[in-house]
């Protein structure tokens, strides 16, 4: 499958499927991060981590709404070398707290490259 899914209930307790060659990808060189990935929303941010056996942030919590982290706290942690890659899309923002996962999505896709793995865009974030 693709970095998400849908269900009855519109996708909310869905987790994402990563494709072998997305996760192969995301285990190489997974030990030097903290995280090896950061996405929106813990669902999609679990099935990333299932596959990976590796750590992967969730950023606005659960359905990606929350405010956490910030973007000078995402920031900082990119630039202290602690996340690798950013995986866009998850459920999908779309309330008051979701600004800031728009908000990082936007800093990221404005300032990283990205790259298709697996039917999966990815922005490296450990080349500046």
């Amino acid at each position: 499958g693709r970095g998400g899914g849908a269900s009855a209930v519109g996708g909310l307790l869905n987790g994402s499927r990563p494709s072998a060659e997305l996760t192969a990808f995301l285990d190489q060189g997974s030990e030097q991060y903290t995280w090896v990935a950061a996405t929106v929303g813990s669902n999609t941010a679990a099935g990333y981590q299932l596959a990976t056996d590796d750590p992967v942030m969730a950023i606005g919590g659960f359905n990606g709404t929350d405010p956490a982290p910030t973007l000078a706290q995402f920031q900082s942690s990119v630039a202290a070398g602690r996340i690798h890659y950013f995986i866009p899309g998850g459920r999908g923002p779309q309330a008051a707290g979701a600004s800031v996962a728009q908000q990082i999505t936007a800093w990221v896709t404005s300032n990283f490259a990205s790259t298709t793995v697996g039917g999966v865009t990815l922005y490296d974030l450990s080349a500046a």
